[in-house]
């Protein structure tokens, strides 16, 4: 990026995931943007942006990980500071969704919370979003604004075809974890050349599933599941436990958000899994990152994102096979 470009173009963060942001400015040859984000007394966030941003083109990275109300009120009181100062253009780059998955309404009186903070981001003066897997496509059409959604398919498929010439993985299989995960899992085995299987399973209670059946041939291959989100674990390892009993030879988990709550690592650790993979869209703490866990950095992917938007070039190259 030339000396001309930097000076239009400002990268800020939040606290949410300061290390991915600085990669990502590190990746462009930018400097991160000066701001002070931090909380008054009373615990109401605090937001001071130390420098000129007049006629700029802004990117703020801020994933509404945990803590997600924090989080996402730092990247909405900071959309708005930047609103106020005369920035140009407000991106918001948010790796992580949160409340993605309150999507749609389940039962009676509940809300549909993920269409609430997309319009929450357009109110704050956020002009356009780039974020990462998505728990569910369509919440794009929950923004007024412009939405790139970027998929972490490409890093994941150039990881395995590193350990494939690496390490014998044998007959490779792509297992999506249930019937909604298909076209994910799809995705990711036409980037592998292999088949996809599907674990049939039912959910009798928020947070519990229970496998019914396997759709597929798993039996002596190594099988690879893939889903957009890990958080407690619980179907993951319930996945992989019922693949081992049908005969599969190795189970690896490939996930885009490490949620990790509760007892999630513990169970990991104690899984039938051989390799969790996740990406850093969401920080990984210290005490969770044991020996069964692979972190790959989505910096490239959105940096690339990020220098194609400024330059008003398209991006759907990055969502080539």
């Amino acid at each position: 990026m030339s000396y001309e470009d930097g000076k239009k173009l400002k990268i800020f963060t939040g606290n949410a995931n300061p290390k991915l942001a600085k990669e990502i400015a590190d990746y462009l040859g930018l400097e991160l943007g000066k701001a002070f984000v931090g909380k008054f007394n009373n615990g109401e966030v605090q937001v001071m942006i130390d420098e000129s941003v007049r006629g700029k083109d802004v990117f703020l990275i801020q994933p509404t990980s945990q803590p997600a109300n924090d989080n996402l009120m730092e990247l909405l009181i900071m959309a708005d500071a930047l609103k106020r100062a005369s920035a140009n253009h407000i991106t918001a780059v948010v790796p992580y969704y949160g409340y993605a998955r309150q999507d749609r309404k389940t039962r009676g009186r509940e809300p549909i919370t993920s269409k609430l903070v997309a319009d929450l981001m357009t109110t704050s003066g956020i002009t356009r979003v780039v974020t990462v897997d998505l728990h569910a496509g369509q919440i794009q059409g929950f923004f007024d604004v412009p939405v790139d959604h970027l998929g972490s398919a490409s890093i994941i498929t150039r990881y395995i075809n590193q350990k494939k010439e690496e390490t014998d993985l044998g007959e490779i299989v792509v297992v999506s974890p249930d019937l909604g995960g298909v076209t994910r899992a799809r995705d990711l085995a036409d980037r592998v050349n292999a088949p996809i299987a599907i674990i049939e399973k039912r959910r009798p209670r928020p947070g519990v599933a229970e496998v019914m059946n396997i759709i597929g041939d798993v039996e002596g291959k190594t099988c690879i599941i893939v889903d957009d989100i890990v958080d407690t674990a619980g179907s993951l390892c319930g996945g992989a436990k019922a693949l081992k009993e049908r005969g599969a030879a190795k189970v690896i988990a490939a996930c885009a958000h490490a949620v990790l709550t509760a007892s999630a690592v513990e169970r990991i650790q104690n899984s039938d899994i051989s390799e969790l993979v996740i990406t850093n869209t969401i920080p990984l703490p210290a005490e969770k990152a044991i020996d069964k866990i692979k972190v790959l950095s989505v910096a490239p992917l959105l940096g690339e994102a990020i220098m194609r938007i400024f330059h008003q070039v398209s991006v759907s190259k990055l969502f080539e096979k």
